[in-house]
């Protein structure tokens, strides 16, 4: 089977396990980080594939061989881990999921003392190391003692109980049905929904096997049984997680997916309306309806390159309250400072509570605007050439280069970029309309895929 070369970048370094991704690679990749943060306790966790406990015991080995700590948090959401690091006194953190790549996928994701993911510049220093291969080893008798975290979701639930009103949620009593893709939600969302917010759960994909019954992605394509049990059970919400717990898409009460964006939407509509005001910060995919909330509220918005770290490291700088990336990843700074679908199903169900109003009566509110997202497959080093043949068609186009070629036609938008975690080009557009919206990224797709 011939070898693929790993996606390294912003968003860790990942592959297909038994071609790029292999129990060497994530090994010496652990001696890096671990030459990289200095001897000392590093916490590592993980999602529930199937090949997670196979990376793990390699990365755990290579930690050791450099002289630090590994303490396992186990499978965890992947917030959870991050804060945890925040939290504990540890070197760092490794986090050992793919999120939404396919099950063959598994991927490191590298955490800093802060219990925030590494930052381009520090990003850079850890793949020199890796590529260095300078490794510092410690002789038989310094060898660490793996520990294990207890407990280690309590932290981030009080988070959540200290910044949402967990008794005006409770009090409503809402029934909720709730999609976990057979990851780490499959042990932690339905404890989190029924105990600490009161709530009827009703669960499918539950099973905490990695094996993924739908897409991994909570696009709405992906979330037929989810709107079915939605409307069949009567509840007032459905919520879907990715495998690791960062991102959550919502299904309304009629059973309806309403994309991923409205999340985000929604999050930012209660933070500013019942905790602070302040800034919001999104990345460059993000639709128009933020700046409509925005000036609802009379608070900037401010813009960022695609990746969690990107958006979190301005979020800091701006003093934002509420921020996030349109695939449903909600980042509140007073919870912790990354995407978190936990915070996120709070926060939403508050609003709930305190709007007395549907999903859809709050969706209906808003300004019409759809967004397509499609993606195609591209071969290694393609992307510059593409996104430079896109940048000459529009060039009399209002275009942002911030990150791949963002293009401004008024009502309407599209970006283009080189994914982050997988080898293809993502395509977003955004208009008054689906088949507008529809129209604009299959014509994108089509002028990306003709002979050069």
């Amino acid at each position: 089977m011939p070898r693929e070369p790993l996606k390294v970048g912003i968003s860790g370094v990942r592959g297909v396990v038994g071609r790029s991704m292999t129990p060497q690679i994530a090994a010496g990749w652990a001696e890096a980080f671990g030459n990289f943060v200095g001897k000392g306790p590093v916490l590592v966790g993980r999602d529930t594939r199937p090949t997670g406990e196979m990376v793990e015991l390699a990365v755990i080995a290579g930690l050791q061989s450099v002289g630090c700590t590994p303490v396992l948090a186990g499978i965890v959401p992947t917030p959870t881990l991050l804060l945890q690091t925040a939290t504990q006194d540890v070197m760092g953190g490794i986090c050992i999921t793919a999120s939404h790549n396919p099950a063959e996928w598994n991927a490191l994701k590298f955490i800093g003392r802060d219990g925030m993911f590494l930052d381009l510049m520090h990003s850079e220093e850890l793949f020199d190391m890796f590529r260095q291969q300078n490794f510092r080893y410690v002789a038989e008798a310094d060898l660490p003692i793996v520990r294990k975290l207890e407990d280690p979701l309590e932290v981030h639930w009080e988070k959540i109980r200290a910044y949402v009103d967990i008794d005006l949620i409770r009090a409503q009593g809402f029934k909720v049905a709730v999609d976990c893709c057979n990851g780490v939600g499959a042990l932690s969302a339905v404890p989190f929904l029924r105990d600490e917010l009161g709530c009827e759960v009703f669960p499918i994909h539950d099973t905490p096997n990695g094996r993924f019954e739908r897409g991994a992605e909570p696009t709405p394509d992906h979330l037929t049984a989810l709107c079915e049990t939605t409307k069949d059970n009567g509840c007032q919400i459905g919520f879907a997680q990715d495998p690791d717990g960062d991102r959550l898409a919502i299904v309304s009460e009629q059973g309806e997916a309403i994309g991923e964006d409205y999340t985000l939407v929604f999050a930012a509509q209660q933070v500013l309306e019942r905790h602070k005001q302040g800034p919001i910060v999104v990345n460059l995919s993000c639709g128009k309806l933020f700046e409509h909330v925005a000036k609802q509220h009379d608070v900037p918005v401010y813009r960022t390159k695609i990746g969690e770290i990107h958006v979190s490291t301005r979020m800091l700088r701006e003093g934002s309250v509420i921020g996030g990336e349109p695939n449903g990843g909600v980042i509140i700074p007073e919870i912790h400072p990354c995407r978190d679908s936990y915070g996120g199903m709070a926060i939403i169900l508050e609003r709930l509570a305190h709007q007395q109003k549907t999903i859809t009566e709050l969706r209906d509110e808003l300004p019409t605007y759809v967004i397509s997202k499609k993606k195609m497959e591209i071969r290694s080093g393609e992307a510059p050439r593409l996104l430079r043949a896109l940048r000459r068609r529009y060039e009399d186009k209002e275009i942002n280069l911030l990150d791949g070629v963002h293009i401004d036609f008024g009502d309407h938008w599209v970006h283009v970029r080189a994914s982050n975690t997988e080898p293809v080009m993502r395509v977003v557009a955004e208009a008054p309309s689906l088949a507008q919206a529809d129209g604009l990224t299959e014509e994108l797709i089509a002028f990306l895929s003709a002979p050069a």
